[in-house]
């Protein structure tokens, strides 16, 4: 069978992008079809919510771990995949909010402004997905090419973005933190593997 690593770039882009919109398109039939079925729980709607943010949260963290990768495994090609991995997280932030600005509150914004100011995590959660926005917006050649040395000050503030995500988790969880501690395990990692120095024996082979 041949290996990852002996496909032309140009192929192993094209079936790392199949997987990641394979499992972004089968995330959203997956909820349609239990919608569908009546197979949403007790509570459809925190289910769709629930669902919806912790996998806008899990391709966030995908999209942050195509540096470290890059620099660990030496494959430059997996900087293809960053930008398809932050419209997944940017469009179902969106399904987030939407199911709970629509199918949780019907859009009665007194009842809306009452529950912000009664959670604290949603303004944290509100916040994060503002600064998502013009992350999508300009996530494009033009944008790019537009913006610049601004472009790159621009992005940066996804950190700021996986922050307040993974804040706006916790807070939502009550008693059990153990599922937001690890995905803040996993943010804390990703940032230190930025910055560790390769192991001598990863030097040497690239030598």
């Amino acid at each position: 069978m041949t290996s990852l690593t002996s496909l032309p770039v140009a192929t192993r882009i094209k079936a790392a992008k199949w997987l990641i919109w394979s499992l972004g398109v089968g995330l959203v039939l997956r909820l349609v079809w239990l919608a569908i079925m009546d197979q949403l729980g007790a509570n459809p709607v925190e289910f769709i919510e629930r669902s919806t943010g912790l996998w806008a949260l899990v391709f966030l963290l995908l999209s942050l771990s195509v540096t470290p990768l890059r620099q660990w495994l030496s494959s430059a090609w997996l900087m293809a995949l960053r930008r398809l991995l932050g419209l997944w997280m940017f469009g179902l932030a969106c399904l987030h909010i939407l199911t709970y600005l629509w199918l949780d509150y019907s859009f009665d914004w007194g009842d809306i402004s009452q529950d912000v100011l009664k959670h604290p995590y949603v303004i944290v959660g509100f916040l994060a997905w503002v600064i998502s926005v013009p992350l999508a917006l300009t996530s494009n050649q033009y944008a790019i090419r537009r913006l610049k040395q601004r472009w790159k000050m621009l992005h940066r503030s996804v950190y700021i973005l996986a922050v307040l995500a993974l804040l706006h988790f916790f807070w939502l969880v009550k008693k059990d933190i153990t599922e937001p501690s690890l995905y803040i395990g996993v943010f804390v990692l990703l940032m230190a593997l930025r910055y560790l120095p390769l192991p001598t024996w990863i030097a040497k082979q690239r030598q």
